[in-house]
């Protein structure tokens, strides 16, 4: 897999990447997450099963590995990994996220099973727990789910600390989540246009069901920032045996591929996309997503596939209910 530039300057990643959030921790959003998990949901049985998606995604020639704070023993299992194969640790750049505290203690029937917090002292802590488990290695560091609600973005404090550890070379951004997606990337384009924030790149929820965020992602892209796409198979909502929408299906009948590829391979085919991420469960599903590398959608394709599109509000209530299993 070829390699490229996350923005003007940025570290090299690929254009594919694996996220952690359903493989660092037994319980997750997903559809089906529990029937996509190995029999053993211990620490070390997810540790194995982990280590085994990260090995066949090297393989594939995936390059960049992202993962946060809140993704269970997510940043501890990709450290292990790493410091096992110190040449292939070089090759492989690496973006974490704080702002949220995993609290369901490994456990998948819990009320809660992260907490938000975006105040100095979460990122202080934060941060050294990264720095505990992925040492170097990390590349990129990322506000998770920065929202105007959360105040993140005027706490001058907070946005001090992120320019300092822009300064020992690290790449800053922030991800979204929820409906005013767009709006919050339009603060934080302003903030780094005056030279208030940090910030290079972004991670969004970009995906064939849920495209409202797509004019400010244009925006940043045009500002030399990189562009990150998560949850482009709508956790879940996107793969094979699920409801996906007759045009999905007749796209990917038509190339001879699945439902996951072809929602990959939409959003590989963003003009202001740099990279998307698999949330892949397990080897299986990895394998089903990379195919989305040799998948070319014709522009008439696409145009089906707009039509797609929900209501942001209805996107994200749908989102909201999904069980964590």
């Amino acid at each position: 897999m070829r390699r490229i530039e996350l923005g003007r300057g940025g570290p090299s990643i690929t254009p594919i990447g694996l996220g952690l959030a359903a493989l660092g921790r037994p319980g997750y959003l997903n559809v089906g997450h529990g029937r996509d998990l190995p029999d053993d949901r211990s620490v070390e049985g997810m540790r194995r099963h982990t280590h085994a998606v990260l090995d066949r995604a090297y393989e594939r020639g995936v390059r960049y590995v992202d993962t946060a704070r809140s993704y269970g023993r997510g940043e501890a299992f990709l450290g292990s990994w790493l410091r096992a194969d110190p040449v292939r640790a070089a090759q492989v750049t690496v973006g974490s996220k704080w702002g949220y505290t995993y609290t369901a203690d490994w456990r998948v029937d819990v009320e809660q099973h992260e907490v938000k917090d975006h105040t100095l002292a979460t990122f202080e802590r934060q941060i050294a727990e990264t720095r505990e488990h992925l040492g170097d290695h990390l590349a990129i560091e990322q506000i998770h789910s920065a929202t105007l609600d959360s105040g993140v973005l005027d706490r001058d404090d907070v946005l001090d600390a992120l320019t300092r550890l822009a300064g020992e070379g690290v790449a800053i951004g922030l991800s979204l989540s929820g409906p005013e997606q767009a709006r919050t990337l339009d603060r934080a384009l302003e903030l780094a246009a005056v030279g208030r924030a940090p910030f290079r790149c972004v991670q969004a929820t970009w995906n064939l069901l849920e495209p409202s965020v797509g004019r400010a992602l244009t925006d940043a892209r045009e500002a030399g920032w990189g562009v990150v796409l998560k949850e482009v198979v709508a956790n879940g909502r996107l793969t094979p045996g699920t409801d996906a929408p007759d045009a999905v299906r007749a796209v990917a009948d038509a190339h001879g591929t699945t439902v996951d590829a072809v929602a990959l391979a939409a959003a590989l085919a963003q003009p202001f996309t740099s990279a998307v991420l698999s949330g892949a469960t397990n080897i299986a599903q990895l394998e089903s997503n990379l195919a989305a590398d040799a998948v070319s959608l014709a522009d008439d394709e696409l145009t089906a596939l707009a039509q797609v599109a929900e209501p942001a509000e209805r996107y994200w209530a749908t989102r909201s209910d999904l069980p964590w299993t």
